[in-house]
Order: C-alpha cells, then sequence, then structure tokens
C-alpha cells in the first residue's frame, strides 16, 4: 500500500458471502472519497481488484481506526479471533441470514458509516476465550474463542464421557454428546440450542452446558470469569473434537485435557448509538427463523 497520512480503515469481507466483492470494492472508492483510506489484507486485495488497497494484517493494530467486516455472524467471529484479539474495533456488517452479532444491513452501510468514521459509536466490549489442549503433559494445540469451545464427539459414534473440573474440583461427569463452554456472546448460540440460558454480554462468566447428557439431572452452570475450568476426555467417541466457534477443529483422543480461561483484551464490536442487547434479543430471535433460506 502507498503511503499516505490518511487514517486507515480496514475491511475485513467473507468473498464467500453473495455480493461482498462489489461491496467490498464500492467501500474501498467511498472511503477514498470521504478523505480516508481502506485496506484489505493482502491475499484478498487482489481478488477484489483493488490491489494497491492491500496491509498485511500485523500492521492493522498500530495503523487501522476500525475494521468493517462484511459477512454474517460466523465472518464476525473469525475476525475476532484474527483482528479483535488485536486490539482493533470491529464493525460487522450483515450480509448473511441471521446477523445476531453484526450491527449494519448491507443497505445501511453507506448512510451509517459517516456516524462511525465522527467517532459518534457505542462500544460493546466481549470476553473470548483460549482453550488449550493438554496431552501427555504436553500442550499440542492452543486457540481462541469468541461464542464457545466445545468438546465434542463429532458426526458419528458413541456418547463422549467427560469430567469437569473447576480450580481443581470436580464439578461432574457428563456421559453426553458433547460439553459447551462458551462466554456470554455465544450464550445465544450453540449453547441455547442445547438448552443453557441466555446471559447479557456485559456479564464477565463462562457458561457450561452439556449437549445431549444422559442423566435426568445435567443442566448448565454459570462460572466465575476468573477461574479456568478443565474438561477432560475419560472416554471419547471415534471422532472427538475441540471446536473452536465451529470454525476450528483438533480431534481429541483419551486422557487429553481441554483447559480454557478468559483470554484478553476483550473484543470491542462498535454500536450505534443507542444500541440495546435486549432490543437485538427481541428482534433478532423472534425473526430469526423466517430469515432462514428456503
Amino acid at each position: 500500500m502507498t503511503g499516505n497520512s490518511r487514517t486507515l480503515i480496514g475491511v475485513y469481507p467473507n468473498l464467500h458471502k453473495e455480493g461482498s466483492r462489489e461491496l467490498s470494492a464500492r467501500l474501498l472508492d467511498w472511503l477514498d472519497v470521504q478523505g480516508y483510506r481502506g485496506c484489505l489484507p493482502p491475499c484478498l486485495s487482489v481478488l477484489v481488484g483493488r490491489a494497491g488497497h492491500d496491509l498485511p494484517l500485523r500492521l492493522w493494530p498500530e495503523r487501522v481506526k476500525f475494521a468493517i467486516v462484511l459477512g454474517g455472524d460466523g465472518t464476525l467471529l473469525a475476525a475476532g479471533r484474527a483482528l479483535g484479539c488485536r486490539g482493533i474495533p470491529l464493525l460487522g456488517v450483515n450480509l448473511g441470514h441471521f446477523g445476531f452479532l453484526t450491527e449494519l444491513e448491507s443497505e445501511e452501510v453507506f448512510s451509517t458509516l459517516p456516524q462511525f468514521l465522527a467517532g459518534r459509536y457505542k462500544e460493546d466490549k466481549r470476553i473470548f476465550l483460549r482453550a488449550s489442549v493438554v496431552r501427555d503433559g504436553q500442550i499440542v494445540r492452543t486457540g481462541l474463542a469468541m461464542n464457545e469451545a466445545c468438546v465434542v464427539k463429532g458426526p458419528y459414534g458413541r456418547m463422549t464421557i467427560t469430567t469437569l473440573r473447576v480450580g481443581g474440583n470436580i464439578v461432574d461427569t457428563y456421559s453426553a454428546d458433547g460439553v459447551i463452554i462458551a462466554t456470554p456472546t455465544g450464550s445465544t448460540a450453540y449453547s441455547l440450542s442445547a438448552g443453557g440460558p441466555l446471559m447479557e454480554p456485559s456479564i464477565e462468566a463462562l457458561l457450561v452446558t452439556p449437549v445431549c447428557a444422559h442423566t435426568l439431572y445435567s443442566r448448565s452452570i454459570v462460572l466465575p470469569a476468573h477461574e479456568p475450568c478443565e474438561v477432560e476426555v475419560v472416554e471419547p467417541s471415534q471422532s472427538t473434537s475441540l471446536s473452536l466457534d465451529g470454525q476450528e477443529f483438533f480431534s481429541l483422543e483419551k486422557g487429553d485435557i481441554v483447559r480454557v480461561s478468559v483470554a484478553g483484551p476483550k473484543v470491542t464490536l462498535l454500536r450505534r448509538e443507542g444500541w440495546s442487547f435486549y432490543n437485538v434479543l427481541r428482534r433478532k430471535l423472534k425473526e430469526g427463523a423466517d430469515r432462514l433460506p428456503r
């Protein structure tokens, strides 16, 4: 990218989404006209047709004011792990079906962006997780999750037996399809589908929800965010794995321990002034089914 003193705005598109390529190009051109400079990850700039707007992701934390994420909730989760964990604020634009985490719809972008560029927005800070797999006393995999870290049995095989420990104390042993360790952000995702409660996103806590547990008493449990927890794989199925936000996976073996703790700093999502989680909750969960493809 050629050097200039204009404020840099990141554009982080999911090019698998219909219309994202065209919207990315229009957005870069529009930012130039407004006196800003848009930038893309180098691997995407050529695909969008704006090779001169590339900037390596390693430079984004020190140079980018905020990043506009074009996609859906899954794209925003990926951006949270790639950018948000580095302190880059994220503005989500929904090109998907649900858009629970995103702030804008695609048709609102150009009419609403000026208020964000002028600094008129609300910061919505979310905790996220670091999950490490310990095998034979050695860490063999570490990853981040904004929604949840799950120990799940996979698409086939019998139930997985796992033991949950908090502060070294055994909480429960589950014979189940899996165990979800979610943030408040993730309480509206997989954990909700598994019967877990909703949590307001500013609460600093972890939510553990067993998936289809073979007992009558196994229920979700809310844990303090400062206390790491462990899930030991006592008896895996043929395909037990660690899933991070449903996007990254790692195969687990008998005796593996998944250690989950809150990572920092928090991910900052940008919202319009007056934004309310409860308004989004009421509107999106009610209307979500109507937006699914038929």
